[in-house]
């Protein structure tokens, strides 16, 4: 006999809790437009140079033509000058100073820059601007008396020039004048002379087609614009190779 109850137990079952469904709202997609790319600036030509001194013939022509109109001194003696006296604008008093002429501090209240010449960590200008050198250039073969004998003679006279410069103490290189001549020889800066003070060759005007070179113009882009050849172009202008400079004055076509 068992003092138990012989009642059977029944467990309930546990039921699942119930999860609520949360019914989300996406919104709907908005077109988001592409962003438009940038527009894509056309390629500009680099001009090149064959050498630094055709560089600084380019950046320097313009001014030394306008300092021709205002003080009656060739452009091509002062861009010779320049090129020769600069190192064709690599010299430490032209890149540092932008004396291009190496003019020392006679008389003068501004900037300046000390540097080994004659004598040792000597007094030179300092400009803002190389145009100002240029000016200072003129100003000074103009005011002084021991040049006027260089105003005396023909603005074309550009080995007169040459010479007379030396002569009169502005250098004591006996070939200074040599030099100058040769840099405006071989680079053709007598051409800035007749530029600048309108006395371009007839020929080139009345019975020729004329075009004056100006920045990013080639023999080739040239021959184009005119119907006609590099070859041609260099025959009628004695051209020995494709070298141009800002300012030349080219015949094109014959008439």
């Amino acid at each position: 006999m068992s003092c138990g109850s012989r009642k059977r137990v029944t467990t309930k079952k546990t039921s699942k809790p119930r999860t609520e469904r949360v019914t989300r709202t996406v919104p709907p997609k908005t077109h988001v437009p592409e962003t438009p790319s940038e527009p894509t600036t056309p390629t500009v030509p680099v001009k090149t140079y064959a050498n630094s001194t055709e560089q600084y013939i380019a950046n320097y022509a313009a001014i030394a033509q306008e300092e021709m109109r205002l003080y009656k001194i060739p452009a091509s003696i002062t861009l010779a000058q320049g090129i020769l006296e600069s190192g064709s604008g690599k010299g430490r008093l032209s890149v540092e100073a932008n004396n291009h002429f190496g003019i020392k501090c006679h008389e003068w209240t501004g900037a300046r820059i000390y540097h080994d010449d004659d004598k040792a960590q000597e007094c030179f200008r300092k400009y803002k601007d190389p145009k100002y050198s240029f000016r200072d250039h003129s100003l000074f073969l103009k005011e002084r008396k021991r040049y006027y004998k260089l105003f005396d003679l023909k603005i074309n006279d550009y080995k007169g020039w040459a010479r007379e410069l030396r002569a009169a103490g502005y250098a004591t290189d006996k070939k200074y004048p040599d030099k100058l001549i040769s840099l405006i020889e071989r680079y053709q800066l007598y051409k800035y002379d007749d530029i600048a003070s309108g006395n371009t060759p007839q020929v080139t005007i009345s019975n020729n087609i004329s075009h004056q070179v100006v920045k990013g113009d080639t023999l080739y882009s040239i021959s184009k614009r005119y119907n006609t050849t590099v070859d041609v172009l260099k025959r009628l202008n004695g051209l020995k190779n494709n070298n141009l400079s800002i300012g030349q004055v080219l015949i094109v076509k014959t008439k």
